[in-house]
């Protein structure tokens, strides 16, 4: 795997969205099952890094991921 697509990989698991099985889990993306054990740990620190820029942007200082787990407590 090339350092560009193994960049790609590390992007595509920064997002708070997850997909959920079908008794309402959160799941990690397909893609990573695909990151090698050290990508893994540079996925969590961008994932850690797009959760402050999040913070950093909202109004009320919350990620997206604070927001969706407020989301389902709501209902």
């Amino acid at each position: 795997m090339n350092a560009d697509d193994l960049s790609l990989l590390v992007e595509s698991v920064t997002t708070a969205w997850r997909e959920r099985d079908a008794e309402g889990r959160a799941v990690p993306p397909p893609s990573w099952w695909d990151l090698p054990p050290d990508a893994r740990v540079a996925a969590f620190d961008a994932q850690a890094a797009t959760r402050e820029l999040e913070r950093a942007h909202d109004s009320e200082g919350l990620s997206g991921t604070v927001r969706a787990v407020m989301e389902r407590l709501a209902r």
